[in-house]
């Protein structure tokens, strides 16, 4: 690839990191004209793969995520492409993908992403029990600061709110929350509905005073009004009777 090619592929993939977490779609686009430049590259491919995943265009995230796995041989992009799966209303072929055996061989974070899926697509089949089951695992218990802990608690008590298992869900709820370090997952704010807590936000109860304090200064002023009224019938009656 001549070095001018390449240095405008850099540039665009570079524009596509910078903007992933804010705005995926103008990530995703810059991707997209990477790959129209270089498309034999498996870089650029899993760039617009996952952009296009997390900016929703599934169908084309799989396709290119399939493209990665021939053309690298990467399976860690397994979960995402079994998410994929899940969103385009083919919860089946999310299982199967699971179901693959080099899952097994996949890094430990991957593994429990491919767990939370399968458990999401046993719910979207109407099979919360078999969700649970899923998720299930020691994992749970595991002391650790990775990303995926407070993302599988979160899952595994959400399962059991469906199912009516609220006691058990809140415990895991809490659980979720207190290794969320970020509170990423909502998990507090769940917490708190099954205990029947509400959050309050606080500029919002300030526009309710505001409020107030306007109608409590209109009623005061109609008052002024009716008084300003009373006065002058008074006035023009007294006017009457001298004359």
């Amino acid at each position: 690839m001549p070095r001018s090619l390449a240095d405008l592929v850099a540039q665009h993939l570079v524009a596509s990191g910078q903007f992933l977490d804010d705005q995926p779609e103008l990530a995703y686009q810059h991707a997209r004209v990477a790959r129209r430049l270089a498309a034999r590259l498996g870089g650029v491919r899993e760039a617009v793969a996952i952009t296009a995943y997390l900016a929703e265009h599934y169908d084309e995230a799989l396709t290119e995520f399939r493209a990665v796995r021939r053309m690298t041989g990467n399976h860690e992009v397994l979960a995402m492409m079994a998410d994929c799966e899940r969103a385009l209303g083919r919860p089946e072929k999310a299982l199967a993908l699971s179901r693959e055996p080099i899952v097994l061989q996949l890094e430990e974070s991957t593994q429990i992403e491919m767990l939370i899926v399968a458990a999401g697509a046993r719910r979207d089949m109407g099979q919360t029990a078999a969700a649970i089951q899923t998720l299930d695992v020691p994992e749970l218990n595991k002391r650790t600061r990775a990303d995926w802990l407070p993302r599988l608690r979160y899952a595994y008590a959400d399962a059991l709110a469906e199912a009516g298992r609220d006691e058990d869900a809140l415990i895991w709820f809490h659980r979720a929350a207190g290794s969320d370090q970020d509170g990423s997952t909502g998990a507090a704010e769940r917490a708190a509905e099954l205990e029947g807590l509400r959050f309050t936000d606080l500029d919002d109860e300030d526009e309710e005073d505001t409020i107030i304090e306007v109608t409590d200064e209109a009623d005061t002023d109609d008052e002024a009004d009716e008084v300003t009224d009373e006065v002058d019938e008074d006035t023009d009656d007294e006017a009457e009777k001298k004359d």
